[in-house]
């Protein structure tokens, strides 16, 4: 197993960040250390620390997300905000011609801002009236896509809160499904945080990243290259 380097320490340090963020209730703050860690960490192969961050991110997520809920409403959105405009809290919900992309840059600006903020986003409607719900993650090389189906709310125009939730749900359940099995340790672990970026607001997903970060910890880094993933189009809609 690969020993602690500088590197290691460098995440400790923005985990204890994490730390402080976190008591102070700067959730967005504390969200971003996890995530300066989570990277440091994965660039030392340091797995232990790796899952220890992921228990601060959960909460910090879990935290935001509450803050987005309690915002009465679901704002729909068919156009990003147009720069400079001030930014609306709460749960947004992007629609056609918006794509999966597009979530994850809302995510970002709302992240730059501080603005609290859970995103899903749905393509149009299915052949069987479903509407498909996906996420999108940067991945290795290309978009990394996980996409499910769910029926559309009772009030298209107003989705309510326990539907957005469930939809967040299937999504991310569907993510954990996704991650290809029998693969290296530390290629699962990469693998994980490819989902993870693509749906981030489940907190499933999180604990499934950590338990890969603890089976890979003790492990030897695989010699073998990490394959091509399967990718779905991230640009449809």
């Amino acid at each position: 197993m690969a020993g602690r380097n500088p590197h290691g320490a460098k995440a400790e340090q923005w985990m204890e960040k994490a730390s402080v963020a976190l008591v102070a209730t700067d959730y967005g703050e504390a969200e971003r250390c996890c995530m300066k860690a989570l990277a440091i960490a994965r660039s030392a192969n340091d797995f232990d620390l790796m899952a220890r961050i992921c228990l601060p991110l959960q909460e910090a997520r879990r935290q935001r997300r509450h803050a987005a809920c309690d915002v009465p409403g679901c704002r729909l959105a068919t156009a990003m905000p147009p720069a400079g405009e001030a930014m609306a809290a709460g749960r947004w919900l992007l629609e056609p011609p918006l794509v999966g992309i597009d979530g994850r840059s809302l995510r970002d600006l709302a992240a730059r801002r501080g603005v609290p903020v859970t995103v899903l986003v749905r393509e149009p409607q299915a052949k069987s009236g479903r509407w498909p719900i996906v996420g999108v993650g940067t991945g290795p090389r290309e978009p990394v896509v996980v996409r499910v189906q769910v029926e559309p709310p009772s009030d298209p125009t107003q989705p309510d809160l326990a539907w957005f939730m469930a939809a967040q749900e299937t999504l991310g359940d569907a993510a954990i499904a996704k991650a290809p099995k029998g693969v290296p340790a530390d290629h699962h672990v990469d693998d994980m945080l490819d989902l993870l970026e693509a749906v981030p607001d489940h907190e499933k997903l999180i604990q499934a990243t950590a338990q890969a970060c603890r089976e890979a910890a003790g492990t030897e880094p695989s010699p073998l290259p990490r394959r091509r993933p399967i990718m779905e189009d991230a640009f449809s809609f």
